[in-house]
């Protein structure tokens, strides 16, 4: 198995949240402005980059149709003047017949009570009825798209009511999946210290009082926290 599965399995089976990928990734890998259509969701799978501009979905019809069983679609949108770039059509031909994990549209959607009643997983920046042309338009800038197909193609995202997170190709590596389960250990910690030991939030998160009293702590515990020793939340 390589890391980009093993990763989308421990996510999954651990319900890896956006806030913990980003403080894993030191504070980085959320795409900004996103929430969720329909409350509820944990979706996670690899990220199919999708692009469309000039007032045209046209291209969407287009690369949509190579989508994969399990993929996050993550669509980008350059000067389409606030029209909406999918509805609810598009929508079921992602998730119902393609399979697609998850929909994410860095634009706006519509047809918002359709996609609502029918709980699509879907993660916009805004809704607007005023929709695209769906005929041909000159297309989405090359050297953006170039650098938008770096960042976040065959990625893996994450996607819950905080937004949307991505870890790029070039990270999905054991340091990263190491990262992930240390945060996940981290958690444990600090909801300890909390719950249990009633510590104030300076005192477990800033000073990090755990890493100098062992003494509130269990064998299990303390070997978690020696594997925690470093910041999480930082960049290596």
């Amino acid at each position: 198995m390589n890391y980009k599965d093993k990763i989308i399995e421990f996510c999954k089976k651990n319900r890896v949240s956006t806030t913990e990928v980003a403080d894993a990734l030191g504070k980085s890998g959320v795409l900004e402005g996103l929430k969720p259509i329909n409350e509820n969701f944990y979706k996670v799978g690899k990220v199919r980059t999708i692009f469309t501009a000039n007032n045209s979905n046209f291209s969407v019809h287009e690369q949509i149709i190579d989508v994969d069983d399990g993929d996050v679609v993550i669509i980008f949108a350059h000067n389409c003047n606030e029209r909406a770039i999918i509805g609810d059509l598009i929508a079921k031909f992602l998730t119902l017949y393609k399979g697609a994990s998850a929909l994410v549209v860095v634009g706006n959607v519509r047809d918002v009570s359709a996609l609502k009643r029918e709980k699509f997983p879907i993660w916009s920046t805004g809704f607007s009825p005023l929709g695209c042309y769906n005929t041909p338009a000159e297309g989405f800038p090359k050297k953006l798209e170039f650098e938008l197909r770096e960042k976040y193609s065959d990625g893996v995202a994450v996607c819950d009511d905080g937004g949307v997170a991505v870890i790029s190709k070039k990270l999905l590596n054991k340091n990263v999946l190491e990262r992930l389960h240390r945060i996940e250990m981290q958690e444990d910690i600090w909801f300890y210290c909390l719950d249990t030991l009633k510590w104030d939030t300076k005192k477990i998160v800033c000073d990090k009082e755990y890493l100098n009293d062992h003494k509130p702590f269990s064998a299990i515990q303390i070997e978690k926290i020696k594997d925690i020793q470093e910041p999480l939340d930082e960049k290596d």
